[in-house]
């Protein structure tokens, strides 16, 4: 048995299956992690061969060629062409969809001429008898010179056929399909080869026109390569022909392989398509599903919010009546409990939002809301690609602006990075729920809609109208030249993999709940250190109270907390603010909870279940005590129609998030575009939130 670890690359065009043969093949042993450098993710898994050798497999960013027009298309050219990188592939695998092998065919060819050993997988095959498609392997395989295997990964078969062709990876022939220098131009391919010794003649070729998209080349090969770069024309002219070329030679191949008679097949696509993105219907049918996801997103997870809720609620009273006094234990009790169960309370909220999202993607619905919306975003001065990141970002706004690595023209992928945080991520969402459910009764409208539901898909709506409408404005105030080309693939439809989308629900899920609870957790202990401490006033609480209460012993003890409270450090600094805020309907507690948000959006509810907690002996959920909490000014709910909607409000427009700051300052590579998003929302969430009280209040 080998013990050494095959290194396999696996690419291919975007929806051809990748990603559910990568899961297939490496089971739950993946790992995520970024490429050396880059902020864009990897992921690689572990896959165990029939042979016994083992595996490293890796995912690369879906592609339609190895000239790319993106930072993740980048990756791949990197990946492909970095022979000293220790994790560069023995064998590549491209993953082919068989309605579409065409144009999967030439980032094939384009690997195979880089002398790498390559397998080529056709996915789909189950639907080819379907769709009246005959494809000849053998013959294919004799042209192509290398390894075919049909798998249908929805299916799951072929899949042992794929471990088989990895392990014999070394008995696959690495000649070049295509000779280029025939093709275009003889002496000036001579000429390259000459110059750039040591590389086969399709990496220098590619290292010459892809120099800006590569990092590992030496100073003395960029000088050669420069000579090059000099007749621009003849490089663009050369790049076209050689793409001209290579469909000519696919054509002849797949003349001689590849056949389909339609007559035969039963396909629904084009029915469904005429539905999905029609003018009118196809809008109609995206609201639907949009409605539907924010209805279940309260209707659904009411039950286990609930016994959450009540957990943690029960769980906090017990460690304060069976934990001695002290302050790790009051630690336990009254910070780190009641700030863990203000995040896990929004699990199952946040779970099924992300398996909608999850489906959508599965079953290829959409792109198709990527090409409806293409036309709509043209108008705003982003593409139809843009519509990816602004949906992403109802998860999160960090991958969300990542993935307009996609977008090739500056301009839009600009504009799209600063409007994609109006979207409500997921860090919002246990903001709306918690002040939905204390200020939004739980009607139903004709009899059908929840009330609550209907606000959240009306705080998600006016996010995305934000963005758009952003997009509007930057689109005219910016003068930056660029040129973009809209393509997009429309994939056929199919039944989501159950599995995929567990995957996808399990991991996005956690790492949310992760990520956020490290941030919960260390600001929790902080909360309750300064909370539990303060000035001369604080440590004298008792004595001070009892000098001028003339209250009963219980309610002396709740006089005595909440001046304790109020005089803590925490409590120092709610009233310093408090002046900036109360224009808001906030007092000093809530203006804690917003500074502390800043960090993480989703921190509001923890900080405001560990101030309530601290020193309190009232039973109670974190949601019923703050139903409970009386202004005393006004003697009515703090959290009122008024109050709550202006909250809403300002965390609808507010960035609030550090981790997506850090993210636009890498993407943009400035510090200019995260500061104007900071103040900018900032500005817009506190003016937007006075109105809404004002308004409201009157």
């Amino acid at each position: 048995m080998n013990s050494k670890k095959i290194n396999v690359a696996l690419v291919g065009n975007p929806n051809t299956g990748k990603t559910s043969i990568f899961n297939q093949l490496t089971g739950l042993t993946q790992k995520v992690g970024n490429y050396p450098g880059i902020t864009v993710d990897k992921k690689q898994g572990s896959c165990k061969l029939l042979d016994g050798s083992s595996a490293t497999i890796t995912d690369l960013p879906g592609t339609y060629s190895i000239n790319p027009t993106s930072l993740d298309e980048s990756i791949v050219l990197e990946t492909l062409l970095d022979t000293e990188n220790s994790e560069y592939p023995d064998v590549v695998v491209v993953v082919a969809e068989v309605e579409n092998i065409k144009r999967n065919l030439l980032l094939f060819t384009q690997v195979k001429d880089l002398k790498i050993p390559a397998i080529l997988v056709v996915n789909m095959s189950d639907q080819m008898e379907r769709k009246g498609i005959s494809l000849d392997v053998e013959k294919l395989e004799r042209i192509l010179k290398t390894k075919i295997v049909l798998v249908s990964a929805r299916k799951k078969e072929g899949i042992d056929a794929i471990k088989n062709a990895i392990s014999e990876y070394k008995s696959y022939d690495t000649k070049p399909l295509f000779q280029i220098s025939e093709k275009i131009d003889q002496a000036y391919f001579d000429d390259i080869q000459a110059s750039l010794r040591g590389f086969s003649l399709y990496k220098s070729w590619l290292l010459i026109t892809q120099k800006n998209h590569v990092s590992f080349i030496s100073e003395a090969s960029k000088h050669i390569i420069d000579k090059f770069k000099v007749d621009q024309e003849k490089l663009k002219k050369y790049q076209h022909k050689e793409t001209i070329y290579r469909y000519q030679y696919i054509n002849e191949v797949l003349k001689k392989t590849y056949s389909v008679d339609r007559t035969k097949g039963t396909d629904l696509r084009s029915k469904l398509d005429k539905v999905l993105t029609h003018k009118v219907f196809g809008y109609v049918f995206f609201a639907s599903i949009l409605l539907l996801m924010f209805q279940s997103v309260f209707d659904w997870a009411s039950v286990p919010m609930d016994f959450i809720d009540e957990a943690f609620s029960n769980l906090s009273e017990w460690s304060k009546e069976a934990l001695p006094d002290g302050m790790l234990f009051n630690l336990i009790s009254e910070g780190i409990i009641p700030g863990i169960g203000g995040i896990v309370i929004f699990i199952p909220q946040i779970a099924i939002l992300f398996l909608f999202v999850a489906i959508l993607e599965e079953t290829g619905y959409m792109s198709r809301v990527v090409f409806l919306m293409d036309k709509i975003m043209r108008r705003f001065g982003m593409s139809g690609k843009s519509v990816i990141p602004l949906i992403s970002g109802t998860a999160c706004a960090i991958p969300a602006i990542m993935a307009t690595r996609n977008i090739g023209g500056w301009k839009d992928r600009l504009i799209t990075i600063l409007v994609t945080p109006f979207t409500t991520c997921s860090a919002r969402l246990p903001v709306y729920a918690i002040i939905i459910a204390l200020i939004i009764p739980e009607t139903r409208v004709f009899g059908i809609f929840s009330l609550q539901g209907l606000v959240l898909m009306g705080l998600y709506v006016l996010g995305f109208g934000s963005a758009i409408l952003s997009a509007y404005i930057l689109n005219k105030v910016l003068k930056v030249d660029s040129k973009n080309f809209f393509i997009v693939e429309m994939p056929n439809y199919k039944l989501p993999s159950l599995k995929n989308i567990a995957f996808d629900v399990l991991e996005k899920t956690k790492a949310f709940v992760l990520g956020a609870g490290k941030i919960i957790l260390a600001i929790s202990i902080v909360l309750w250190f300064l909370a539990s401490n303060g000035s001369s006033d604080f440590n004298n609480a008792e004595e001070i109270v009892s000098e001028t209460s003339q209250s009963s012993k219980e309610d002396l003890e709740d006089e005595i907390a909440a001046f304790k409270l109020e005089n803590s450090y925490i409590g120092m600094m709610g009233k310093t603010i408090e002046p900036v805020i109360e224009p808001l309907g906030y007092d000093w507690k809530i203006g804690i909870a917003l500074i502390s948000s800043f960090a993480a959006r989703e921190v509001f509810v923890g900080t405001l279940s560990t101030i309530y907690s601290v020193g309190s002996d009232d039973e109670g959920t974190i949601k019923e005590r703050m139903a409970a909490e009386i202004n005393p000014i006004t003697k009515e709910k703090r959290f009122n129609v008024p109050a709550g909607m202006s909250l809403l409000v300002f965390y609808a427009f507010a960035m609030q998030c550090m981790g997506t700051l850090a993210i636009v300052k890498r993407e943009t590579k400035s510090w200019k575009w995260p500061l104007i998003q900071l103040f900018g929302m900032g500005a817009l969430a506190y003016f937007a939130a006075f109105l809404t009280f004002v308004i409201l209040k009157n």
